[in-house]
C-alpha cells in the first residue's frame, strides 16, 4: 500500500461519514477525534498512529440504521476489547460478542459485518504492522518466536483475558499529558503484544494430544445437537452418550475443539437467540427467556447483560428505537 495509514484511515473516516473534530472529554490525549455525521448515527471515533508501527483506535458510536461494513484492511494484527457491540461477521458468518478480546488479521480477505442499529459500539483496539511486530517478538523471544498469526487466532473471542483488558482499559481511561502520551503507548503496545505471545504458550503447554478425526466429527455434530435443542435441559450424561466419550474426555475434548466450555456454549446460543427474539419479535422478555430455555427471568437478564451490555429491555428499546 503506497499511502501511510493515516491517510488511509482518514479516507476511511470520510466515506463513512465521521468528521475531524475536538477530543471530548473521556478520551485519551495526543489521538485524533472524529465525531459521526449525526444524520446518521451519534458518538465518536478516536485515532493515535505511530506510522509503519501500529495505530490505536476506540470506538465509542451508534448507528441510526443496521450498517453493513466492508472494508479492505492493510496488513496488520489486530485485538481488540468489545464493551458493548451487536450484529454479526458476515464472512464467515457468526455473532460479534462484548466483553471479549476479538483478534483480526488484516490484509487477507475484507472485514464484512452488520452492525445493528442504535446499540453502542464501544470498544478499544491496537493494530499492528508487519515490520514492527516481527520484530519485537523476535527481540524479546528469540528462538522461540513462531509467526505470530497462530498466537493472535488463538484469543480470538477470549473473555479469560485479564491482563489484556486492564492493559486495553489503561489506555483508554489515561490521563496523563499529551507530551508523555506518546511513551505511555509505545510501552502498552509493546506490551500487549508479548502478553498475546506468552498467552499462546501457555495455552500450547496446556494443550494435550491433538483430537483425532473421529473425535472432531463428533463434537462438530455435537455442536449441531445443541444448537438445535438449546432450550432443553442439557445433561453432561446425554452429551456424553451422543459423541461416545466418557464424560471427563468429552469436557476437555469440547473445549479444546469450541474454545469454551460446554455449559458457556450452550448459553451462547441461547443468548443468540434471545437477540434475535428481543429484535425482531414483540414477544414479553419473560417469555423471550422461557422460549430459550431460562426458568428465571432475573438470571436471564443478568446473562443477557453480562454477554450484549445491555439488559434485555433496553436491548429491545435501543434496538425498535427507530422502527
Amino acid at each position: 500500500m503506497n499511502k501511510n495509514n493515516r491517510e488511509y484511515y482518514r479516507e476511511i473516516f470520510k466515506k463513512a461519514n465521521f468528521h475531524l473534530c475536538d477530543t471530548p472529554k473521556g478520551f485519551p490525549p495526543g489521538g485524533d477525534c472524529f465525531t459521526f455525521n449525526p444524520e446518521l448515527g451519534t458518538g465518536y471515533y478516536w485515532y493515535y498512529e505511530m506510522p509503519g508501527q501500529y495505530n490505536i483506535k476506540i470506538h465509542d458510536f451508534s448507528y441510526k440504521e443496521d450498517a453493513v461494513l466492508n472494508m479492505d484492511l492493510p496488513e496488520c494484527l489486530s485485538i481488540t476489547w468489545y464493551e458493548s457491540i451487536s450484529g454479526e461477521e458476515l464472512n464467515p458468518y457468526k455473532s460479534l460478542n462484548c466483553h471479549v478480546i476479538k483478534s483480526f488479521l488484516g490484509g487477507y480477505k475484507p472485514f464484512h459485518a452488520l452492525i445493528h442499529r442504535n446499540i453502542p459500539v464501544r470498544s478499544i483496539g491496537i493494530e499492528y504492522r508487519p515490520d514492527f511486530f516481527h520484530q519485537i517478538l523476535k527481540d524479546n523471544f528469540g528462538p522461540s518466536y513462531v509467526d505470530p498469526k497462530t498466537a493472535f487466532k488463538s484469543i480470538d473471542e477470549t473473555a479469560d483475558f485479564p491482563e489484556m483488558k486492564k492493559l486495553l482499559w489503561d489506555i483508554w481511561k489515561y490521563e496523563g499529558s499529551a507530551s508523555s502520551a506518546a511513551l505511555f503507548y509505545d510501552a502498552k503496545v509493546r506490551e500487549a503484544l508479548c502478553l498475546i505471545f506468552e498467552h499462546h504458550r501457555k495455552l500450547n503447554e496446556k494443550t494435550k494430544a491433538s483430537l483425532s478425526s473421529t473425535d472432531t466429527e463428533l463434537l462438530n455434530s455435537l455442536g449441531l445437537y445443541i444448537n438445535d435443542h438449546y432450550a432443553d435441559k442439557i445433561s453432561i450424561d446425554s452429551l456424553a452418550k451422543i459423541a461416545c466419550m466418557g464424560t471427563t474426555k468429552l469436557k476437555s475434548a469440547f473445549k479444546s475443539y469450541y474454545g469454551m466450555t460446554i455449559a458457556d456454549y450452550i448459553q451462547k446460543v441461547r443468548i443468540d437467540h434471545a437477540e434475535h427474539l428481543l429484535a425482531y419479535t414483540d414477544l414479553p422478555v419473560k417469555e423471550v427467556a422461557k422460549a430459550v430455555g431460562y426458568s428465571s427471568l432475573g438470571h436471564f437478564a443478568e446473562l443477557f447483560s453480562n454477554a450484549k451490555g445491555l439488559l434485555p429491555l433496553s436491548y429491545r428499546k435501543a434496538f425498535q428505537k427507530s422502527k
